[in-house]
């Protein structure tokens, strides 16, 4: 066979690492894509809704008579309703309705009727988990698993640009999405202003 035959064969056989690279690395990127793209929407929406935290409210019955104290009446409340949390402040509202407050929830007790308006927040456990490790709040020992996927995207980008030879690679559409891709963060930086 002559030399130039050979030539390109030997030349493309490293396509085939490439693509067995960037499909491996990308599986293997399949879960922290999910969590940072998902919080990426929440966080970038907390202005207009709180992305940790589900806002309830739920209304309960006391029996009734209630204590004539108010701190009675708050421990009947805390038992009735099952809370486990410590109570931050109890105050009068006014004569008839009495204020308990804990961190994650408020009651609002009409000592009159035995009546409780609950306001509570719940989190969105999959949503609350996904934005703590996206804001690092895990720090040091997430800061390596963090850099470590933002390492593998940087190769599912450049393994993704070589893959292909010829006009569907760097050099044709590959190339040109790519500067598309680049285009969009430039333009943004330039026509709003930029840091």
């Amino acid at each position: 066979m002559p030399e130039s035959g050979r030539a390109p064969r030997a030349r493309l056989r490293w396509r085939p690492w490439l693509r067995a690279i960037h499909r491996d690395v990308g599986y293997f990127s399949v879960g922290l894509t999910f969590v940072y793209a998902l919080s990426g929407l929440a966080v970038n929406h907390i202005a207009d809704w709180e992305p940790n935290f589900r806002q309830i409210t739920r209304q309960h019955q006391l029996s009734t008579p209630l204590p004539s104290e108010d701190r009675q009446i708050a421990d009947v409340a805390i038992a009735a309703l099952g809370v486990t949390e410590p109570m931050r402040e109890m105050y009068r509202v006014d004569d008839r309705s009495l204020q308990v407050v804990f961190d994650r929830r408020t009651l609002r007790v009409d000592t009159r009727t035995g009546q409780v308006a609950e306001d509570a927040e719940e989190p969105r456990l999959f949503l609350r988990v996904a934005n703590w490790l996206h804001l690092n709040r895990g720090k040091r020992a997430w800061t390596f698993i963090a850099d470590a996927y933002a390492t593998g995207l940087l190769l599912l980008s450049l393994t993704g640009l070589w893959m292909f030879p010829g006009r569907k690679g760097l050099w044709g559409r590959a190339g040109l999405i790519a500067v598309a891709g680049g285009l969009v963060p430039a333009l943004y930086v330039t026509f709003s202003g930029g840091p």
